[in-house]
């Protein structure tokens, strides 16, 4: 049954108190709960990747005006930059906020632009966790298009969670199938990002992404051949590598 949208969070919930509520809710819902209990202290973060496309538009359906978080690695393909242009135009965002390292600190932290091959955890830290957290510094909650079924380690993630510095994450979208995420952009003629017809059905910085081939998850082309599934910015405080001053 689909719940009142006007239903809010009260304060005093626990992140287990929301999920029961939730549960079962729909995605529109959940968000729309979030944005109006969290209002003027929610951002939503967003790689403007493969499946950008279906947050960014129930948030826009919502409020506009409502922060939006895009890290710039200074490593991301330029169909994404050009795509964030795009899509923040189609869908009328008014307070898309790109992030991250300026050239000057990129030069000092990876002077060589070569971390990832020799570090790649660390550089993600470097150039995703830390400025990420750094931007989130100001917010008590934050929305994330993560699903389930995109990496094992997402299996079991909850709708509403806390994250390692004690904001609650809300993951609407957490449920959701490829058919589903399919099904939508098609319903309101969405923009797809440009790389998704050339082999990219997910699609994250240059250097640590390659095409998938038929019958392979579509994750298999993020950090090809290492034992890495996540660039860290979604990990709780335990599994987060070495915190990165910038």
């Amino acid at each position: 049954m689909r719940l009142d949208p006007s239903i809010t969070f009260a304060p005093d919930l626990a992140v287990e108190a929301l999920n029961a509520r939730y549960e079962g809710a729909p995605a529109e819902d959940i968000l729309h709960a979030g944005l109006r209990f969290y209002a003027g202290g929610i951002a939503l973060v967003s790689s403007f990747g493969a499946e950008s496309a279906v947050l960014l538009h129930m948030a826009a359906q919502i409020n506009p005006h409502v922060p939006v978080l895009m890290i710039d690695t200074l490593m991301l393909f330029p169909q994404t930059l050009d795509y964030q242009l795009e899509l923040s135009a189609h869908l009328g965002l008014t307070n898309v906020r790109r992030i991250g390292l300026s050239t000057e600190q990129a030069r000092k932290a990876d002077p060589f632009g070569a971390l990832h091959l020799s570090d790649p955890d660390r550089c993600c830290a470097v150039r995703k966790v830390a400025p990420m957290e750094l931007a989130l510094g100001g917010f008590a909650a934050h929305v994330s298009g993560r699903k389930r079924f995109q990496a094992g380690t997402r299996t079991s993630m909850p709708v509403f969670e806390a994250d390692a510095a004690g904001r609650i994450k809300i993951n609407p979208l957490a449920k959701w199938r490829a058919a589903d995420l399919g099904a939508y952009m098609d319903r309101f003629d969405l923009p797809r990002h440009p790389l998704v017809a050339k082999g990219f059905p997910s699609i994250g910085c240059v250097p640590c992404t390659s095409r998938v081939g038929k019958g392979e998850d579509a994750r298999a082309g993020r950090w090809r051949g290492q034992d890495k599934t996540e660039c860290g910015i979604h990990f709780g405080a335990e599994q987060r590598p070495e915190r990165i001053a910038i």
